[in-house]
């Protein structure tokens, strides 16, 4: 055991956030956290990491191990260089280590200030210090938020290998399940465990909420039938009567449990004509920098578009030419008629604190029409996206970042669009609210267009791609794992080319060639001492040859985690 969570308790003001919460994290545990918005994922995170005090209970942490945490944001000296707060925060001497993990996070310049760094910067500068932080425990909170695809692709391979005990908070639904082995889903306060990956995770829910309605079906049933007894005159005269009347007060006493189902709902939209959106020649700069040039395009009505490319491409704008709220360099946007836009943008709501979450919806509309003539109301939109009905009276200073961006996401439906234009619609929604987003979507008849990193969400929503590379913006008709897994191994032959041809030109010094010899040959030796003390450990029920073994085992692990790096960097300098 790591550490563990033993009866903790926490309330953020008045509101309940864990209620007498048991957890525990042993040694090569991967555990991935879920929850609505607002559940307590990363109170659970801060609570691990000592940064938090629960109201009662307490948190264990044996004295041997090492935490790493790596929060949603981190407070900076902004005087300090990239290199100089990572050395200062991890206390790091090896440059070898710090360069490496930073420029697989996308640095390339060492000596940037942190105040000159955005914000998404500086969570991978936060997210390199955790990494680089030599720990038994890392907890890392949203670690994939403002990384690119092969930022991700690489952090889920380095996890993924990472002998290391690893609690991480994530809406990467790919991430979840090629990483963990554990999932914890924080719900109402209690936390309830799942052996396996994400998809396991989904079906064993599934069999949970299935056996709470039975057990509450036979329960009513039960109460049914000792109310009728009852009205019929039972009276607590025996023994036996008094006790069955007790045992029937103590079962109605039981307060039903809370399985919320989600409304299903079909989406509403307005009549699309034939005309929808095109756009001709469409050319946008900025001073100097081009971000594409001559894209033209027919937006079809049941078109589903995912936008990718590197921050800063141009993603955004595109969108935001569409919708008049930037002007083209050239070209033009021509819009039909019967054209209803739903646009999600970034960073776009606009709240009254005070305002109730219902009133704050009914602004868009009371009532709304499928083109089936089913009718929605403001109430069922709110269900339908996990606002239950205690949720809809509170005050929306009361709501979290995401349930924020999920009422802000259900003012934009209410409005019944037939084209929605959706930037990062997947950021900070928790995974539930994303699967019923994608099944809104696949019910939705109209063209969506949607920039987005969430390779899931892509996946599930949109039959083809318009990708900016360079200054142009290319159609591809792969669904978003195609298009990644070949430019994966186009750049994997890249960099074979690039190697083979940087082998006669780059030299190892006498040291490092000597170095490299002797890793090779130590490390095989390792990696049998390693399988040998497992042997070990697996044939002993001696605790104190179990502790010992263990402590052995660490330590000979993080050496040997050690030496292959500098054998990797070796090999291919």
């Amino acid at each position: 055991m790591i550490i563990s969570l033993e009866d903790v308790s926490y309330k953020y003001n008045i509101e309940p956030i864990l209620d007498h919460a048991d957890f525990v994290v042993n040694e090569k545990d991967k555990w991935g956290v879920v929850g609505l918005n607002g559940s307590g994922k990363s109170t659970l995170l801060k609570l691990m990491a000592g940064k938090d005090k629960p109201d009662s209970g307490k948190v264990v942490t044996l004295n041997k191990y090492k935490i790493s945490y790596c929060p949603q944001n981190t407070d900076f000296d902004e005087e300090l260089s990239i290199k100089e707060a990572v050395e200062k925060a991890t206390e790091e001497k090896e440059a070898y280590r710090i360069n490496s993990i930073l420029n697989k996070l996308g640095f390339d310049d060492y000596s940037l200030k942190i105040k000159t760094l955005s914000g998404g910067q500086k969570k991978r500068v936060s997210l390199a210090i955790a990494l680089i932080r030599e720990a038994d425990l890392y907890l890392l909170d949203e670690p994939t938020n403002h990384l690119d695809q092969s930022m991700i692709v690489w952090l889920e391979k380095y996890l993924s290998k990472s002998s290391k005990a690893i609690v991480l908070v994530t809406h990467d639904r790919y991430f979840l399940s090629r990483i963990t082995n554990h999932i914890v889903e924080i719900d109402e306060g209690k936390l309830y465990k799942y052996e396996g990956n994400y998809a396991d995770y989904l079906e064993q829910k599934e069999i949970r909420y299935a056996n709470i309605a039975a057990r509450e079906a036979k329960r009513q049933s039960f109460l049914r039938t000792e109310i009728e007894w009852i009205r019929a005159g039972a009276q607590a005269r025996t023994t036996k009567q008094k006790g069955r009347i007790k045992r029937y007060e103590e079962i109605a006493a039981i307060e039903a449990p809370k399985v919320r189902e989600t409304l299903d709902i079909k989406a509403a939209s307005s009549r699309l004509g034939k005309k929808t959106i095109e756009i001709e020649h469409l050319s946008m700069s900025y001073d100097d920098k081009v971000l594409f040039k001559d894209f033209s395009y027919n937006l079809l009505r049941n078109d589903r578009v995912g936008i990718i490319g590197d921050n800063g491409a141009g993603k955004s704008t595109l969108l935001k030419i569409i919708m008049g709220q930037v002007k083209p360099t050239s070209g033009t946007v021509s819009i039909g008629e019967t054209v209803k836009i739903g646009y999600f943008a970034q960073m776009n709501e606009v709240f009254k604190p005070e305002q109730r979450v219902i009133d704050y919806l009914k602004d868009f509309g009371d009532i709304i029409y499928t083109l089936d003539g089913e009718e929605i109301t403001a109430s069922k939109m709110l269900e339908r996206f996990l606002f239950f009905k205690e949720d809809q009276y509170k005050p929306i200073s009361k709501c979290s970042g995401g349930e924020k961006r999920r009422l802000y996401l259900c003012s934009i439906l209410m409005q019944a669009p037939n084209i929605l234009l959706l930037d990062e619609p997947t950021n900070d929604l928790d995974t539930e609210t994303l699967g019923i987003l994608e099944d809104y979507l696949e019910d939705f008849k109209g063209a969506v267009l949607t920039v987005s990193h969430d390779r899931y969400f892509l996946d599930k929503v949109c039959n083809h791609l318009f990708v900016f590379e360079g200054e142009t913006i290319k159609l591809d008709n792969r669904n978003y794992s195609d298009y990644l897994e070949a430019k994966l191994n186009e750049s994997t032959v890249k960099e074979e080319v690039k190697v083979n041809t940087k082998v006669h030109t780059t030299k190892l010094s006498y040291n490092e060639k000597r170095l490299l010899e002797e890793l090779d040959k130590k490390i095989p030796v390792m990696e049998e001492n390693i399988k040998v003390l497992e042997g070990k450990l697996n044939n002993t029920s001696n605790f104190e040859e179990i502790r010992s073994i263990s402590d052995e085992l660490n330590k000979l692990n993080n050496e040997y985690e050690e030496v292959l790096e500098k054998w990797m960097e070796l090999s291919e300098k």
